[in-house]
C-alpha cells in the first residue's frame, strides 16, 4: 500500500507561506499538466500555441530586452542615490567651511546657500 496524501501517489508538500510561493506552486502544477497533455497528445490548441510562442526567438529576444530594461532602471536608481549622497556631502562640506570661517548657519543670508 502506497503512502502519501493524494490518490495519485504524489506526496503533498506543506502549504506555501507566501502569495508568491503559492503562485509558484500553482504555476508548477499547470506546467506539469501542460507537459502531460503535450506528451499524451491531448493538449488544446491554446496550450500548444502558448509553448510555441514561449520558445520563439522573438519571445527570447523580448525577455532579454525586458531584463535589460530592468537592469537599466536599477542603475538609474543607484545613480540617483549616489547623486543624493554627493549633494549631502557638498552641503556638509559647505557647512564645515562656514563653521571654519566663523560663520554660523543663522548668518547666511537669502540666496547665499
Amino acid at each position: 500500500m502506497a503512502r502519501g496524501n493524494s490518490s495519485n501517489g504524489r506526496r503533498r508538500r506543506a502549504p506555501a507561506r507566501t502569495l508568491e510561493a503559492r503562485e509558484q506552486e500553482l504555476t508548477n502544477v499547470a506546467y506539469d499538466l501542460a507537459e502531460r497533455q503535450l506528451e499524451e497528445g491531448t493538449a488544446s490548441s491554446q496550450v500548444i500555441t502558448h509553448f510555441l510562442k514561449m520558445g520563439s526567438t522573438r519571445e527570447l529576444v523580448e525577455q532579454e530586452r525586458m531584463r535589460g530594461e530592468i537592469e537599466l532602471q536599477k542603475v538609474k536608481a543607484e545613480q540617483l542615490e549616489g547623486q543624493k549622497r554627493i549633494e549631502q556631502m557638498y552641503g556638509d562640506a559647505l557647512e564645515a567651511m562656514r563653521s571654519y570661517s566663523g560663520q554660523t548657519p543663522q548668518e547666511i543670508g537669502p540666496g547665499e546657500d
